[in-house]
């Protein structure tokens, strides 16, 4: 057909748009993970603040991307290839949205945690995690910009790190909480923290595999296996378990 290259051109455009505020959202979620790490550390109420109060911004975007996704296969209806671009797009910014909703709960959890008093050096080893991940996140857009499956399998092997170190965490809380239960409370939201945290690392491993998928056609080759073995978890999670009560 003579239009089809104007389609074409057309789709470019579009797609470029997208994928311009994907890496927009990328962006400041990137800045949300890091601003939440420094916020727990240093115990900063007044960061922790901004980037609960960024979370809209991302929310906007995650919405205008969607639509514009919409938008493009309604009016382009693009071709087998071309959708799946799309369709990874909408996938990659749903697990951004992800994201940036962790590092809004971890802000959230430095003003009750400012009235608790600290527990060992477990604000640095936080903040560590979440530094770790937020290399992974960067790695893992530059995959998707670059087309880079083996960048994109590197991203998802270094899970497992995070993984690690979030069990050694979890051991670490547990630990404190045996010494002196007067951490009970403090550990409690700590481990909370650590567990958004690997959350995040399992929606940049989403985003790392949605670019193997986009660029091979084909996703990992085989399931990754998780290397959370804190089998008491679930029970830490629920401050009734530990006769707590209701936060």
């Amino acid at each position: 057909m003579n239009t089809s290259p104007h389609i074409s051109r057309a789709f470019d455009r579009d797609l470029e748009a997208i994928q311009a505020k994907i890496m927009k959202m990328g962006g400041l979620v990137e800045v949300a993970i890091r601003n939440a790490g420094i916020a727990l550390e240093t115990r900063d109420i007044e960061l922790g603040e901004q980037v609960r109060a960024g979370d809209k911004a991302i929310d906007i975007l995650e919405e205008q991307i969607n639509e514009d996704c919409a938008r493009v296969i309604a009016l382009r209806a693009p071709a087998a290839i071309d959708l799946r671009v799309i369709l990874s797009v909408m996938k990659i910014a749903g697990n951004l949205e992800r994201i940036g909703d962790y590092a809004k709960n971890i802000a959230k959890r430095t003003s009750v945690l400012v009235q608790q008093p600290a527990v060992g050096e477990t604000g640095i080893s936080l903040r560590r995690l979440a530094r770790d991940v937020d290399r992974m996140l960067k790695d893992a857009l530059d995959s998707y910009i670059q087309r880079d499956d083996a960048l994109a399998l590197d991203v998802i092997d270094r899970d497992r790190e995070v993984d690690q170190m979030y069990n050694t965490l979890f051991r670490e809380f547990l630990t404190f909480m045996l010494e002196d239960p007067r951490n009970i409370t403090a550990c409690m939201h700590l481990h909370f923290i650590a567990k958004n945290i690997e959350r995040m690392g399992d929606h940049v491993t989403s985003i790392a595999e949605q670019v193997v998928f986009l660029t091979t056609g084909e996703k990992p080759d085989e399931t990754r296996v998780k290397m959370d073995r804190t089998s008491v978890d679930a029970q830490m999670s629920d401050p009734q378990a530990l006769g707590l009560g209701e936060e």
